[in-house]
């Protein structure tokens, strides 16, 4: 049922864009991402186009909504009480979630002023981010028990910085999709740190070779 829904879903949202293409002007960088709100307000009836551009408010603040609630809960409880403070209880933990969300949305703020940026560059970008930081690790769990607790983080922290950094390139090389490098090298991390952190476990659990007698 839910695999139905979504391929309803984006083959309307695919209509749209092409019904887009024949009615109106071209359009152009950002504009493109405007096709259904022109349609809905030059094609439609005030009140029903007053609908269609709420029923999109009303996706962007539930969507938004639960994932700054995810996002604050996840660095008041995994990170904060987790790593930082683990005596750290109720009140306390309320206002660093309250001040995380306060983060992400400035943080999402600044992003938003890019009058060149568009939802689907930075829904690309956000995805290449979270495939290269949690993908190899969550894959090689599965298909591979020697990998460590240390090598994960490793792999997390690369992937995502290898993302961040490689965005801000230019040219034949940078062009290409940030995930791939950020897999690559998230892999290859939590590969060589496993690696070497279990091979130093066994050198300490060797036990010392018995002094020959004269």
């Amino acid at each position: 049922v839910a695999m139905s829904w979504v391929i309803i879903v984006l083959a309307a949202a695919i209509m749209v864009g092409l019904t887009a293409v024949l009615a109106l002007e071209p359009l152009h960088g950002p504009d493109t991402e405007k096709a259904f709100i022109l349609m809905s307000t030059a094609y439609l009836h005030p009140v029903l186009a007053g609908i269609c551009l709420s029923g999109i408010l009303a996706a962007i603040m539930s969507t938004a909504a639960a994932q700054m609630l995810v996002a604050s809960s996840a660095f008041a409880q995994d990170i904060y009480r987790g790593l930082l403070r683990p005596q750290s209880q109720g009140r306390e933990l309320l206002w660093v979630g309250r001040f995380a969300v306060l983060t992400i949305a400035i943080v999402a703020f600044l992003l938003a002023l890019d009058p060149e940026s568009t939802v689907l560059d930075l829904v690309a970008w956000a995805w290449a981010g979270f495939g290269s930081a949690f993908g190899p690790a969550i894959v090689l769990s599965l298909y591979w028990p020697r990998m460590t607790r240390n090598g994960a983080l490793a792999g997390m922290i690369v992937g995502g910085v290898t993302v961040i950094l490689w965005q801000q390139g230019e040219g034949a090389l940078f062009d290409l999709y940030e995930m791939i490098p950020g897999v690559v090298l998230s892999s290859l991390t939590i590969w060589l740190v496993s690696l070497f952190e279990r091979r130093g476990r066994q050198e300490d659990r060797l036990p010392s070779t018995p002094s020959s007698p004269r």
